[in-house]
């Protein structure tokens, strides 16, 4: 795994309040998060079947689940899983060892373009996150912005997260545990991609909402 700390002090801060969160975390994410992340294990199933992308990265990659899972549905593609917790990476190295070289693991933030940095000419054909753009804080839609440069002419984006909720003794439950649930990442995704569909669905009758929205670069 590479190192980058070339990111602002803030987003520094960020990542090393997050990197003391996860270091317990990763033990136990696998095994609790399914009652929070819905339509995590879901999300590739949103792409359309004839769909086969030759790079791929993912934004806050974790412990590698949805790696795993693409390096399977696509078994001639290269990918890229970009993180700030070692902790969350050193499970994920477990989680995609199978894969060998074809699966690579990057301790960085994700703040500006990384295709060619990360040796990716010409873009990403898939860019995939899962509940970590509402952990960005003020950087996500730098993060959101980046993105969209880094994908192909063919590329696709695709991402899950929390929305919001009616609640804000829950909101401030979930801020304490770095989600920001405001509402606030559906219009950022919108201005910078071209929707190609969003859904909001309720979680627990409505005690928070999460989105499912697939994109692709403007002006393709």
């Amino acid at each position: 795994m590479n190192a980058d700390s070339t990111y602002p002090v803030s987003a520094a801060a960020n990542a090393a309040s997050l990197a003391r969160y996860y270091r317990f975390h990763s033990r136990i994410y696998n095994a609790t998060r399914w009652s929070f992340l819905f339509g995590r294990s879901s999300l590739l199933g949103e792409l359309p079947e004839t769909f086969a992308p030759r790079s791929i990265l993912e934004i806050g990659c974790g412990t590698g689940v949805i790696l795993d899972a693409a390096a399977r549905r696509f078994p001639r593609a290269t990918l890229i899983g970009l993180d700030l917790s070692d902790s969350m990476l050193g499970v994920a190295e477990r989680t995609v060892r199978a894969h060998g070289s074809r699966v690579r693991l990057v301790r960085r933030a994700y703040a500006m373009p990384s295709a060619a940095a990360l040796g990716v000419r010409g873009g990403f054909d898939l860019i995939v996150t899962s509940y970590a753009l509402s952990m960005f804080g003020g950087g996500a839609e730098a993060a959101i912005v980046s993105a969209h440069n880094d994908l192909s002419q063919r590329g696709r984006f695709i991402a899950v997260d929390f929305h919001d909720t009616p609640l804000r003794s829950f909101e401030r439950w979930m801020g304490v545990n770095h989600v920001r649930m405001s509402g606030q990442l559906l219009p950022m995704l919108e201005r910078t991609f071209a929707m190609e569909r969003v859904e909001v669905r309720r979680a627990y009758r409505g005690l928070w909402r999460y989105f499912v929205c697939t994109g692709t670069r403007r002006g393709q």
